[in-house]
């Protein structure tokens, strides 16, 4: 999984697909940390991507970076401690203006049953679960 967030974190901005209904809806996000052994992203609840996201917890995400792309697909299960809320604020400090661990919009989400896929023009495909 260390590949997965080395690759995220220098990619800096992966795009997330959910579903909305029918219509699928894809946006940029940042946030990406390992707390306990699991990869986390970080929203708001009052973002309608939250919404999407409790009503069908199947997602992916796609990020691109030096000719290489990775696509992380699985389900997303919120994690409401603070513990979880306040490691991700550490991560990304920047969050911190907008965001706190004892708020109700902060949220923080693991992948659960994830399927990683690195992919390349030059090489064959490889496939990371975890």
């Amino acid at each position: 999984m260390q590949r997965v967030v080395d690759f995220l974190k220098n990619a800096e901005t992966y795009y997330l697909a959910t579903v909305e209904g029918d219509q699928p809806r894809v946006r940029p996000f940042g946030t990406v940390n390992v707390f306990e052994g699991k990869l986390y992203i970080q929203t708001g609840k009052v973002k309608d991507v939250s919404k999407q996201i409790h009503a069908n917890p199947k997602v992916e995400i796609c990020a691109f970076k030096d000719g290489a792309w990775l696509r992380v697909a699985g389900t997303l299960v919120a994690d409401d401690r603070r513990e979880a809320k306040q490691a991700m604020l550490d991560a990304y400090p920047s969050l911190q203006g907008m965001y706190s661990a004892d708020d109700d919009n902060t949220e923080v989400l693991y992948f659960k049953d994830a399927t990683a896929t690195f992919s390349s023009f030059t090489a064959a495909p490889e496939t990371v679960k975890f």
